[in-house]
């Protein structure tokens, strides 16, 4: 019987389990979508960080940063977005927008905040739109 546990495990070996990161953006993916947001990228990655997501509601680009807690006895998941991390994706923003010929577009920067707890099937998710503006040398793109 272990040797059939064996070949089972090799030809079926069991999927990773997402991280809770990957679990809240994926519920923040639908949730947006629910509200009609179009995804048009996700874990977009350049050489300033990573944007979690980039979608268009209406005509407008959002980018989307999705912080993912618990709980909120270390504060608000919202909180974790500071000034730093703003410029981040402030810069892959802009990178994003000239990449992809958008600078003429109407732009926000979104926060998803998601609590998790591991005794609940399912978070509790707070949209929180205009959430920053563009951080750089006098608040333009840099």
């Amino acid at each position: 019987m272990q040797w059939l546990r064996g070949l089972l495990g090799q030809l079926f070996p069991p999927r990773p389990s997402r991280t809770l990161g990957q679990r809240g953006e994926q519920a923040a993916v639908s949730y947006l979508r629910r509200r009609g947001f179009t995804i048009v990228a996700r874990q977009h990655q350049d050489r300033f960080g990573e944007l979690d997501i980039v979608a268009v509601q209406r005509r407008t680009v959002v980018f989307v940063e999705v912080k993912t807690r618990r709980g909120d006895h270390l504060g608000h998941p919202a909180e974790a977005v500071d000034e730093d991390k703003q410029r981040r994706i402030t810069r892959s923003a802009l990178a994003y927008l000239r990449r992809h010929r958008l600078l003429e577009c109407p732009v926000r920067f979104d926060v998803v905040a998601v609590t998790w707890p591991d005794d609940r099937r399912r978070p509790v998710i707070q949209h929180i739109p205009h959430a920053f503006e563009a951080v750089g040398p006098d608040n333009l793109f840099a």
